[in-house]
């Protein structure tokens, strides 16, 4: 099994947070790697992963970073595959690394999900696979689907909750 999609990260610190886009990944059935790289210490290492990440089969890059947040913009400044951002919550409530993510130049977008958001970064990246793959999209859409049943379990329980003015 070779990975599609790659799971980088400034240090295993940000983990946590990235744990969400690994558990849907695995849900999904998406072959995925994980690794943490530094822009700031190792941006030699960094460069030279965007540089193979195609040729080894990579199609999506979710890339987590905080702080200065520089991970993604490197990463998407040497690869033309889709890069999508994670700014990690830190310093500033994590708007120091939403700005420097979402901040990039033209001719290098980086896609930005919300502080945190890693999860969606992995919804985001399904959805990109989904578009050449049809078993990748029947299971998003079949995730898709059960959102809504979310939504409507949570207001059956709702309904159920009585107080004297509560009209529903």
């Amino acid at each position: 099994m070779e990975p599609v999609v790659s799971i980088i990260m400034g240090s295993t610190s940000d983990l946590p947070v990235m744990e969400k886009a690994i558990k849907f990944l695995d849900d999904m059935e998406i072959p995925f790697e994980v690794n943490a790289l530094s822009a700031h210490r190792t941006p030699d290492a960094v460069e030279s992963f965007a540089k193979g990440a195609k040729e080894r089969g990579i199609k999506v890059i979710i890339a987590g970073a905080g702080m200065a947040a520089a991970l993604p913009g490197v990463i998407a400044a040497s690869t033309t595959l889709p890069v999508i951002g994670v700014p990690i919550k830190g310093m500033l409530d994590g708007l120091d690394a939403m700005l420097s993510i979402i901040q990039m130049p033209p001719g290098i977008p980086v896609a930005t999900v919300g502080v945190n958001g890693a999860m969606n970064a992995a919804i985001l990246a399904v959805e990109m696979l989904s578009l050449a793959d049809e078993q990748v999209a029947a299971r998003l859409a079949e995730y898709k689907a059960g959102l809504g049943k979310k939504i409507e379990k949570a207001n059956k329980e709702l309904s159920e909750i009585k107080y004297k003015f509560k009209t529903n």
